[in-house]
């Protein structure tokens, strides 16, 4: 199994009911093979902070729940988690939340263990796909015994490695009874601080359980050194240096002190291995045990086994040949017929500040479009150009963000800008999906994860409700339309909304076949299509040419063309 279904395993044979999330790389497939067990009612949500607080309901009403996110959704939900920690649960609630070490698909590589940490809840860490099924599985029962939400820490390389799974039955869990209990949900600073003590009380319960769960294990072998390691780093280790003694931590918090005494004791050298923040680093040395971990281990970017036998035995660094010279460089780019490219071309070509977001069209930054200024984190685009304006109100500056990045949190501060009467520009780029992690559905394309029709949510009418004065619907593929209103738009000193429709060329329904060819009669050899940066045109000595098997025949070249060198053939 692949990680990702591997966790949806064991939370479905763990009893789960109810699964929420929004996605985000690299945890996106657990909820989508979870939907395909019917027992479980499995959505996504406009964002991580609502798909936490579903759950949350759910586990509170009485049935096990599961909130699915990467490692940024965690940030987005982390109002919920804190006081969740301070209510408990009624049933089950475990969140699985995905690190990206290395940034493969993320803008920051930051530490969930953080947040154990900080919310004083615990946190499991799988280090392969059969474990990530047996702890999501244990999880929910610990959940339920100590009456705590509980996280479970995956990365990219247990989100997206296979394993060997054995599958077991699904616990037939009977809901929980579900009583009125104030004293306990409602976090009135009276009844919160009494919660206070109870989370103190279940922490030092926690802390005498970790000493004995057979998550945490001691492996000694050769005792001239040991290595206090956890999730996918076990793995490596065990790869790379099979003769070293090892504590492997299941639970990354809180930590079995006694065990790391008694292991420390038995080697001579004690080394940390950790991705990311020296968490367990910190806590070891707080404890007076002397411990190498930062001065031999990088802190940033991933721990591959070829960096981690270069950091502990580096006279024995593998031999390997090198192909890199035979590879082709292929820099990222926007796919053929993208719906983005036309956008961002007229944006670079009007020279305005554009504030992006997180999505596919992060592309655009790279040349040739060499189009966006900012991209901080979902929603960020439309608040980061106010602040732009406010700073240099002589600017034309343009907030571009995706349909479902706009739903997960560009509408408070779409809001924001017109109680403040900003007169910046909002272009949300409508591909009918959340393309950038594998084309899942959202509010705005009317389909839920289930497979269910529902009510869409119309953008446009919704950005009119908000009082947003100025509001248009264009077509992707029309560059001298945006333009036109864009024009229109820099001249008012008020907000404006373009919805900006086009659709994801890996999820648009396939019909009639349409094919464009060059004229070399009347191409120039201008190459004004080729500024684009559409990987389905190319030069030759003198021309463009059109590459047929790459091209998905969306007609942007033919609309940048001033010669009407390119046209639609018949098929």
């Amino acid at each position: 199994m692949l990680g990702n279904e591997a966790f949806a395993r064991g939370a479905y044979e763990g009893g789960v009911e109810v699964a929420a999330g929004y996605p985000g790389t690299p945890s996106t497939e657990i909820l989508e093979f979870l939907s395909h067990y019917r027992e479980v009612h499995s959505r996504w949500c406009p964002n991580e902070k609502v798909a936490f607080e579903v759950a949350a309901g759910a586990a509170i009403g009485g049935k096990r729940a599961l909130a699915t996110m990467k490692h940024v959704g965690l940030n987005v939900a982390s109002d919920a988690l804190m006081t969740l920690a301070y209510t408990g649960v009624n049933a089950g609630f475990v969140a699985i939340v995905a690190d990206d070490p290395g940034m493969h698909s993320s803008q920051n590589e930051q530490d969930t263990r953080n947040y154990a940490f900080f919310a004083k809840v615990p946190c499991l860490e799988p280090a392969n796909p059969a474990e990530a099924r047996e702890f999501v599985r244990l999880a929910f029962a610990i959940s339920e015994e100590f009456d705590t939400p509980v996280l479970v820490r995956s990365t990219t390389r247990v989100s997206h490695t296979r394993g060997v799974v054995e599958e077991g039955e699904r616990e037939s869990i009977p809901t929980r009874r579900y009583d009125k209990r104030a004293e306990k949900f409602v976090m009135i600073p009276a009844f919160a601080r009494e919660r206070r003590r109870v989370l103190e009380e279940r922490l030092k319960a926690l802390e005498q359980w970790v000493e004995e769960t057979p998550l945490n294990r001691v492996e000694l072998r050769d005792r001239r050194m040991g290595v206090i390691t956890g999730g996918v780093l076990y793995e490596y280790l065990r790869e790379v240096a099979p003769e070293v003694s090892v504590l492997k931590l299941g639970v990354s918090f809180p930590l079995p002190r006694r065990k790391i005494r008694e292991f420390a004791s038995e080697v001579t050298e004690l080394f940390v291995l950790e991705e990311l923040d020296p968490v367990w680093e910190r806590e070891i040395r707080a404890m007076g045990i002397p411990v190498k971990g930062r001065e031999v281990f990088p802190g940033i970017g991933e721990i591959t086994p070829d960096v981690l036998i270069g950091c502990l035995f580096p006279e024995k660094k593998r031999d390997f040949v090198d192909l890199s010279h035979l590879l082709i460089l292929r820099p990222p780019t926007l796919c053929a017929g993208c719906p983005h490219r036309g956008v961002f071309k007229v944006l670079r070509d009007m020279k305005a500040v554009v504030c992006g977001d997180i999505g596919c069209y992060t592309l655009s930054t790279l040349p040739p479009l060499s189009a966006m200024d900012t991209c901080l984190c979902m929603g960020a685009s439309i608040s980061i150009a106010e602040g732009i304006k406010l700073a240099h109100p002589e600017l034309f500056v343009v907030a571009a963000l995706g349909d479902s990045t706009f739903v997960h949190a560009g509408i408070p501060p779409l809001i924001d800008v017109v109680y403040n009467k900003t007169p910046i520009v909002v272009l949300v780029l409508d591909n009918g999906t959340t393309a950038m992690t594998g084309g899942q559905d959202h509010p705005a394309t009317g389909r839920t994860l289930m497979g269910e029709e529902t009510h869409r949510l119309d953008l446009a009418q919704l950005a009119r409700a908000v009082g947003v004065p100025f509001v248009e619907t264009i077509s992707a593929y029309e560059p001298k339309k945006i333009r036109e209103a864009l024009e229109k738009a820099r001249k008012l000193s008020e907000p404006a909304f373009f919805l900006i429709q086009g659709p994801c060329q890996l999820k648009k329904p396939r019909g009639a076949v349409r094919r464009f060819r060059v004229r070399e009669d009347r191409c120039r050899g201008c190459f004004i299509c080729l500024s684009a940066g559409c990987p389905a045109l190319a030069k030759n000595e003198k021309t463009v040419v059109i590459v047929p098997e790459r091209c998905n025949a969306c007609g942007l070249c033919r609309e940048l063309c001033p010669f009407a060198a390119i046209e639609e053939e018949d098929v």
